[in-house]
């Protein structure tokens, strides 16, 4: 029989009124593994007007109490690892290995959030007047509603979920409907802990449905998403109805910049592992390399050779694979479809460059594109996939303004030995975070926030934590 999950709301899994469910499906075998609720409008409200109920009593509760709650999760999350991976593997496609990582840095970033609740500060500002002090309080926004991507869909339960009740709000989550899953398993374990009942909902459904209908609620107080420009700019005019604030982590077109002295060893495997992870399928993967000329071919060859040694197929029946499908037939057309556009402009198939000859799965070769110039879609638009394009230039100031020449700007990348082109590369490039001389991949303790179409706001540290939170100023006259 196949698992029908329920929505989680105010601490009970409900029975589906509407009956309404979606599909879900192995990417890499088409598989039907599961059905989750399609919530419909009434059902969204239910779950926001349980949040809003609990949402008082919360605040009220002693940080370090909400903290407990919060690792309490962590624990069961780390007692089903293997369980929750094979999970996300299945609806997912990432490799088993990464799926574990993923569930384990979950918890740890459960942990990391409750350390915050002895940390969590105000400011004593300076008066103009005698006898007065002024203080600078931070408080709960209220009902945060959480809209996953289906990338990393278990991690960023956390990173929505972790800050906001830490700092006192209560939550709505609404997992992507293509791999909503692993979400009602997380709810299934947090509903084995002593959380308060309403303090973490979760509802089913797709973007133009329960999504929309959370983001437009006048009594969500922070819409927190993760995904593409476009629907970031949708929940943006949504949100602009009731002036919800928003904080939105979108897309991105990272670009990995390779000097000639580079250790080309290192911004090899550097760059390869920030194309590969998730089969491309991360926003802040390398999407393009500008590579000095005289180290261009050499760079290329290793790279195309790397990428060629890349074993992928289903991961759950090929536990050794470094590479699963990409997620759904409409990801696999775009990155096909991107490919054969930019071979018909001119540039240079060196590695791959088509959907691998398989009989099920969204399988697409580990391509490498070279002779790629600036004007090609390519070098512009996210591809989201194990595609990396490679444009030859002279100087590093070429390469930072062909980098920056983006709508995009989240990361980036250099590769060099010299410590002075390093923070020239640094100064100049207008992207929220930047590796020198390593994989993109952020830290907890960081704060991952992008310029231009890459969003507003953060996510992760104190910066991030406290997008979660509004500003109460109180005179007080005395003496």
């Amino acid at each position: 029989m196949v698992t029908e999950y329920r929505n989680y709301i105010d601490g009970e899994f409900l029975a589906n009124r509407s009956g309404a469910l979606i599909d879900v499906h192995n990417p890499a075998t088409h598989e039907l593994l599961a059905r989750v609720p399609d919530a419909p409008n009434d059902v969204v409200d239910q779950a926001v007007q349980a949040a809003r109920t609990a949402q008082p009593a919360w605040a009220k509760l002693p940080a370090i109490q909400r903290a407990q709650h919060l690792r309490a999760i962590a624990a069961r999350l780390r007692e089903n690892v293997e369980e929750l991976a094979h999970t996300i593997t299945a609806e997912q496609g990432k490799v088993l290995g990464l799926a574990r990582v993923e569930v384990n840095f979950t918890a740890d970033y459960m942990d990391y959030m409750a350390e915050w609740a002895r940390r969590l500060e105000g400011e004593v500002l300076t008066s103009d007047r005698v006898g007065e002090s002024i203080f600078l309080m931070r408080k709960p926004i209220g009902v945060a509603a959480g809209i996953l991507p289906w990338n990393f869909p278990f991690f960023l339960i956390a990173r929505k979920l972790a800050p906001a009740l830490i700092t006192g709000n209560t939550i709505v989550i609404k997992p992507s409907e293509i791999t909503p899953i692993n979400a009602f398993e997380f709810a299934r374990l947090a509903s084995q802990t002593d959380l308060p009942r309403g303090v973490f909902n979760l509802v089913g459904g797709t973007g133009a449905g329960a999504g929309s209908q959370l983001t437009s609620h006048r009594d969500v107080g922070i819409v927190s998403f993760t995904g593409s420009v476009e629907t970031g700019t949708r929940i943006m005019t949504a949100a602009s109805k009731n002036l919800t604030r928003v904080n939105l982590e979108l897309g991105g077109k990272a670009p990995a910049i390779v000097l000639a002295d580079a250790d080309l060893d290192l911004a090899v495997k550097a760059i390869y592992d920030s194309r590969v992870i998730n089969t491309g399928q991360v926003c802040n993967c390398a999407e393009r390399v500008y590579v000095q000329r005289k180290v261009a071919d050499e760079f290329t060859s290793k790279i195309a050779a790397r990428m060629a040694g890349t074993l992928y197929g289903d991961p759950l029946a090929q536990p050794d694979v470094a590479m699963g499908p990409l997620v759904s037939q409409a990801g696999l057309d775009k990155v096909a479809g991107m490919v054969d556009r930019a071979r018909a402009a001119g540039a240079s198939i060196v590695q791959g460059g088509r959907k691998a000859n398989r009989d099920k799965g969204f399988h697409y070769e580990p391509t490498v594109i070279a002779n790629c110039s600036a004007d090609m879609e390519i070098m512009r638009k996210e591809i989201f996939g194990p595609v990396l394009p490679i444009q030859v230039v002279d100087e590093l100031d070429e390469a930072v303004a062909l980098a920056n020449d983006s709508e995009y700007g989240l990361t980036s990348s250099i590769f060099t030995k010299d410590l002075n082109s390093a923070m020239r590369a640094v100064r100049d490039l207008q992207f929220g975070e930047t590796y020198v001389n390593r994989e993109h991949f952020e830290a907890m303790q960081g704060f991952h926030a992008g310029r231009k179409k890459s969003g507003i706001g953060g996510a992760d540290g104190k910066h991030g934590l406290y997008e979660f939170t509004e500003t109460h100023v109180v005179y007080i006259q005395h003496g």
